[in-house]
């Protein structure tokens, strides 16, 4: 029998490349798609992107959808409370394991085990330490599809928000940032590929820098 598992979906492309290496595992029912939501926008946490947007993913994924909402600003106490909710909730359906798309920082991997551990349950890590430049290709070669949603612009520069993500993108990227975007430097949204029934339609909205820092691309629900 396959253990039932929820994956942890920010709606970029290592959360995609880790659904699709689960299910090519065989070894998981992928009981839903957990993801954390600010609450005071409606937004993906850290990605910006609309809740609408995020729904469609899980549509077009065929799966159920389960959201944690927190306030914007929020502490990490507060956090940690509605994660432990929700744990709560996934185990009390039989869920045992929450799968994540982290590739090699092992201080974010310990913090999940550590909370995953205190409510019951065990963390997974499907493409732990793959290469991420070859990561990066096989993601463009299989058919997924992303443009950059978020980009921190103290570690790449502003222009690459709203981009593709593609081979040109990735050579272009300079040498210190991950082609992965593993230490923050930039985040996606996956609207195609092998995970998914459909693609998923959006425009291009306005492009604006929160915090002095952060150049978000918005993507509107078409």
């Amino acid at each position: 029998m396959k253990k039932k598992i929820a994956l942890a979906w920010s709606g970029g492309k290592d959360a995609a490349m880790a659904l699709h290496a689960l299910k090519l595992g065989g070894e998981y029912d992928i009981a839903c798609l957990l993801t954390t939501i600010t609450e005071d926008y409606d937004r993906i946490s850290l990605h910006g992107v609309r809740r609408a947007l995020l729904e469609a993913q899980a549509s077009s994924a065929g799966l159920p959808l389960e959201h944690v909402a927190i306030p914007a600003n929020s502490l990490n106490e507060e956090y940690e409370t509605r994660m432990r909710e929700a744990c709560a909730r996934l185990f009390a359906s039989g869920i045992r394991r929450v799968a994540f798309g982290d590739l090699f920082l092992p201080d974010v991997r310990a913090y999940r085990e550590r909370n995953l551990a205190g409510a019951g349950m065990e963390a997974v890590f499907p493409l732990w330490n793959r290469d991420t430049k070859e990561l990066a290709a096989g993601f463009v070669r299989l058919g997924f599809k992303a443009v950059l949603v978020c980009v921190d612009t103290q570690k790449l520069d502003a222009s690459f928000a709203g981009r593709e993500f593609n081979d040109t993108l990735v050579g272009d990227l300079p040498k210190a940032v991950d082609p992965c975007g593993e230490n923050g430097e930039f985040h996606s949204f996956v609207y195609d590929g092998p995970v998914f029934a459909a693609p998923v339609a959006f425009g291009r909205g306005e492009c604006v820098l929160r915090e002095d820092r952060f150049r978000y691309c918005d993507l509107v629900p078409v």
